[in-house]
């Protein structure tokens, strides 16, 4: 067999070619990342090997600077490592007591652990190709999360320009009160409005739900608000009110990617009750290919959701806490997942509050259904058979 480790960085690579008896068949030498370097490690490869079968390329998982040349890789049919650069660094140290990290190094502990057959999972096109979706649920995730922290500045806004409106509507937060805010965005502008006009304004951005009561209610409100009358902090809550509509569309938007992918997937997640295309989406994205991991235990220790263990002696940790060292993305989407899951489904439903009568926060019961659901969704999706619900 033939190795090959590969130090990812953003501009070069440095490489390292090794035989399964340790002999070196190319010294450790430096591709640039582009076309002519990706050549390069190629005909380098093929230089070494008549049978690509027997080759064995590992590189760390590095973000977006190893995507391009993991794409090659594949496209050339190479059987290619992607491993934890955690992995790989504590790896290194058990070579050496020596503080040595250079990339040269990097590179041969790279091929050297591939060697060792660590218990090691090859790359697959499934894995590669469900980056498009990994994609869109992470960006879909930081869209939402930028559209929530406006959401807190437009609540900031109307507590100092209007702050009786919040005691008036079921929440800020709807399309009626951003239309209303957008045009009279301070109680002294709702206070001076005509009464027809916003009437007419508040039936047309509810569909008819409020009309003039509600107007004459919140003007009523308005001409007694202790409201601060700020032009500089109304300009900001229109601004704001405009970025969320801006973001709205772009959620929206994203979510029908997903859906469009999810739909070719036909993924048996969807079967089970609680779990829409957004969180079966990030689920599925961020696990990837599921031939990749032995059991469910692997999936939740991927997401940082199993216990840590501490033994020394006669000290053993009898409170062990989640490790939170995975995916935080699917730890995030697990864990909303289980929440929904467990609404909706009998089943779940009655396993949490089993966990809760024995005492357990709710937390940590919460935790225990997400084992049973991770559990559950590696069986489906080894099965493909859709979610049969307990009779």
């Amino acid at each position: 067999m033939i190795y090959v480790g590969i130090d990812v960085a953003k501009d070069k690579h440095d490489c390292f070619i090794p035989n399964s008896d340790g002999e070196v068949l190319s010294k450790p030498f430096i591709i640039s990342n582009n076309r002519k370097g990706f050549d390069e490690l190629y005909q380098k490869i093929e230089s070494v090997s008549d049978d690509l079968t027997k080759v064995k390329v590992g590189l760390e998982a590095t973000g977006h600077y190893s995507y391009n040349l993991l794409g090659f890789l594949l496209d050339k049919g190479l059987t290619t490592f992607v491993i934890n650069p955690l992995h790989t660094n504590l790896y290194r140290k058990s070579l050496s007591l020596r503080k040595t990290k250079t990339d040269k190094v990097d590179s041969r502990a790279i091929a050297t652990m591939i060697m060792s057959d660590r218990n090691l999972k090859s790359y697959s096109d499934t894995s590669y190709h469900n980056e498009e979706l990994k994609s869109l649920t992470r960006y879909r995730f930081d869209k939402v999360k930028e559209r929530a922290k406006l959401k807190g500045s437009v609540s900031r806004l109307v507590c100092i320009l209007f702050p009786e409106l919040e005691n008036l509507v079921p929440t800020l937060h709807m399309a009626s009160v951003y239309a209303l805010l957008s045009q009279f965005p301070s109680a002294s502008a709702v206070a001076s409005a005509h009464l027809t006009r916003l009437s007419n304004l508040l039936i047309e951005s509810s569909k008819g739900r409020y009309g003039k009561d509600t107007a004459v209610m919140f003007r009523e409100a308005a001409k007694t608000s202790i409201g601060s009358h700020m032009p500089a902090k109304s300009l900001e809550l229109k601004h704001t009110i405009k970025l969320i509509h801006e973001l709205d569309a772009e959620i929206e938007e994203i979510e029908n990617e997903i859906r469009a992918i999810m739909d070719e997937i036909h993924s048996p997640i969807l079967s089970i009750p609680g779990i829409s295309y957004r969180m079966g989406a990030m689920i599925i994205a961020e696990i990837g290919d599921f031939s990749r991991f032995d059991s469910a235990d692997k999936i939740l220790a991927y997401a940082g959701m199993s216990p840590s263990t501490y033994q020394s002696g006669q000290l053993d940790n009898c409170y062990a806490h989640m490790e939170k060292r995975g995916s935080r993305y699917l730890r995030y989407a697990l864990y909303n997942a289980t929440k929904c899951v467990c609404h909706w489904d009998e089943s779940f439903a009655a396993y949490l509050e089993k966990k809760l009568s024995e005492g357990k926060h709710y937390n940590v019961a919460l935790s225990h259904a997400t084992k049973k659901l991770v559990r559950l969704i590696f069986a489906m999706e080894k099965s493909g058979q859709a979610y049969l619900p307990v009779a």
